[in-house]
C-alpha cells in the first residue's frame, strides 16, 4: 500500500476520531529546516529537510498514555493511537490529572487551516553573501573561519477531544562563527540567534572575532583561584537558563531544589540578590515571542500534559531581586497555594535601572579580573544549592587596569547561578543573546552581560 500525505491538521483530527479514551490530545508538528557550514573559509554544506512528528496523548480514568512517533501515515495513526490507548489503560492515575483544555480556553490560537509555515535555503539571501565576503577577508588576513548557520520553522496544531484548536508558527536560527589562527593555538567564538537572518550582521561579527585573536597575541598562564569576572550575555544566558529550567515548584515544595525553603514550603518573596535585577518570561516580547499558550508532550515536575492549551501570559520570576514565582503546573498550583504561572518558552533578564554597555565596556572597569568569551559541557553538581560545573572555552582574556593584555589558559569552574546573582557588581545592557551550551533547545533569550566578584575558577583545564 503506498503511503498517503495526510497534512498535519488531518492527522490531529483523524487521531482525535480514532480514539476511544475518555480524552485525548494530539499534537502534530510540522518542522522545516535550512542550514549552512563552512570550513576553512570554505563553504562545505547545505541543505533543507523536512520532518512531521505527532504526539498522542491517551486518558482513561485518569491514567495517561503517551506515544510519540515521526513520519506517522493514515496507515500508521491507528496504531499510535491504539498504543497511546493501550498505555494509559494499564497505568494508574495521574497524580496531576485534571480536565483538560475545551474550545473555550482561547479566544485565539492561530489560523488552524491554513499550511504549515515553511523555510527554505532562501532564507540566507543576505547572509550568504555576507559571509562569502567574511570567508575572503579571513583568507587575506591569515585567519580560518569555521562555523554553522541554521534556520527552522515549526508549526504545530494542537487539538483536545474537548473541542480544542490551537496552532502555533515558531521562527528559530543562529549562527555560530569560530575563528582560529593558522596553527590553531588561538580560537575566538561568537553566536548570535536570529529570526529570520536578515538581522545578522555579518561583518560585525568577524570584525569582533579578528579583535578576539589578536587579544590572544599574548598568552598569560594563570593558576586556579576566584576572579573578578565579566561574564558575557551568552554564558549569563547559559546559567539563567538552567535556573529557570531548575524552577519547578513542586520540587522545591517538596524540599529538593535550590528554591526549597528550609522546613517546608518554597522560597518565595525572599530575596535572592540587592541588585535590581529582574527575571521575566513573556510569550509577545519583541524578537523573542513563543506559543501563547502551553504544549507539554510529556508530564515532569514543571509540565502538565493536562494543561495543554492553557493560555501563557507574562510572568515575572524574580522581581527587583525578590524571587516571585516559580513554574507551576495547575497541580502543583494546587498543592503549593500559589498561582499557576507555567512554564514560558523565553526568559528576559534586565536590571531595574537599565544597565549600560557590553562585556568589553564592563572590563574597562576592572582593575584585575577576567573577561570570558563563554561556557561550555555545563553540568549540575547539587541541586540544593544549584551548583553547576564546567567549562571555559574559545578565549579567556586577562584584564588590568581596565585593559586586556592577553589570553589565559581555560579553566573548570564550579558556580551556583543562584549563589552568582548575590556577588553581581555590573549589569550591562540587555540584548538577545546565544546560550551556547543551551542553542540546541533555549534560543529565545535576553540577556545583559554582567560583571561579578569572585567567580570560582576551581581548576585549569587542558580543554582548548
Amino acid at each position: 500500500m503506498s503511503r498517503k500525505e495526510i497534512t498535519p491538521q488531518q492527522l490531529v483530527e483523524r487521531a482525535l476520531s480514532l480514539s476511544s479514551a475518555d480524552d485525548c490530545v494530539v499534537i502534530a508538528d510540522a518542522v522545516t529546516e535550512a542550514n549552512l557550514r563552512w570550513a576553512s573559509n570554505t563553504l562545505t554544506t547545505n541543505g533543507v529537510s523536512r520532518s512531521q512528528q505527532v504526539t498522542v496523548i491517551a486518558i482513561v480514568d485518569g491514567a495517561v498514555g503517551v506515544v510519540t512517533e515521526e513520519g506517522v501515515t493514515e496507515e500508521s495513526l491507528p496504531r499510535v493511537v491504539a498504543a497511546a490507548e493501550s498505555t494509559s489503560r494499564s497505568g494508574s492515575k495521574a497524580e496531576d490529572r485534571a480536565p483538560i483544555a475545551g474550545a473555550d480556553v482561547m479566544a485565539t490560537g492561530g489560523d488552524w487551516e491554513a499550511p504549515p509555515a515553511e523555510t527554505s535555503i532562501g532564507v540566507f539571501s543576505t547572509f550568504a553573501p555576507a559571509l562569502g565576503q567574511a570567508l575572503e577577508r579571513a583568507a587575506a588576513a591569515d585567519e580560518l573561519l569555521f562555523g554553522y548557520a541554521e534556520h527552522q520553522m515549526q508549526t504545530t496544531y494542537l487539538g483536545s477531544s474537548q473541542g480544542l484548536r490551537a496552532r502555533h508558527d515558531q521562527p528559530t536560527g543562529h549562527v555560530e562563527i569560530n575563528a582560529k589562527s593558522p596553527d590553531y593555538a588561538r580560537s575566538a567564538w561568537h553566536g548570535v540567534p536570529t529570526t529570520d537572518f536578515r538581522d545578522v550582521d555579518v561583518e560585525g561579527l568577524t570584525s569582533g572575532l579578528s579583535s578576539r585573536l589578536a587579544w590572544a597575541s599574548r598568552t598569560v598562564e594563570l593558576p586556579a583561584g576566584r576572579y573578578e569576572t565579566v561574564l558575557p550575555s551568552t554564558a549569563v544566558a547559559d546559567l539563567m537558563i538552567y535556573l529557570y529550567w531548575s524552577m519547578g515548584a513542586r520540587d522545591a515544595h517538596d524540599g529538593r531544589t535550590v528554591f526549597s525553603r528550609p522546613g517546608g514550603g518554597t522560597r518565595i518573596g525572599e530575596r535572592l540578590t540587592d541588585f535590581k535585577l529582574s527575571l521575566r518570561s513573556d510569550p509577545a516580547a519583541s524578537l523573542i515571542e513563543c506559543s501563547p499558550f502551553a504544549i507539554a508532550r510529556e508530564t515532569s515536575s514543571a509540565l502538565s500534559v493536562f494543561d495543554n492549551g492553557s493560555p501563557l501570559a507574562p510572568t515575572s520570576w524574580v522581581s527587583d531581586g525578590v524571587l516571585t514565582s516559580l513554574v507551576q503546573t495547575r497541580h502543583s498550583a494546587g498543592v503549593t497555594g500559589l498561582p499557576f504561572t507555567p512554564y514560558v518558552d523565553n526568559l528576559i533578564l534586565d536590571g531595574a535601572a537599565k544597565g549600560t554597555g557590553d562585556d568589553v565596556e564592563l572590563a574597562a572597569g576592572m582593575q584585575r579580573g577576567l573577561l570570558l568569551t563563554c561556557l561550555w559541557y555545563i553540568r549540575e553538581v547539587d541541586p540544593q544549592t544549584l551548583l553547576l560545573t564546567g567549562l571555559t572555552r574559545d578565549g579567556v582574556y586577562l584584564v588590568e587596569g581596565g585593559e586586556i593584555v592577553g589570553a589565559v589558559n581555560n579553566f573548570r569552574f564550579n558556580e551556583s547561578p543562584v549563589d552568582l546573582l548575590g556577588r553581581i557588581s555590573e549589569c550591562g545592557a540587555s540584548e538577545r543573546a546565544l546560550p551556547r551550551e543551551w542553542c540546541d533547545n533555549f534560543t529565545r533569550v535576553t540577556m545583559p552581560p554582567l560583571r561579578v566578584a569572585d567567580f570560582n575558577m576551581s581548576s585549569v583545564s587542558q580543554a582548548s
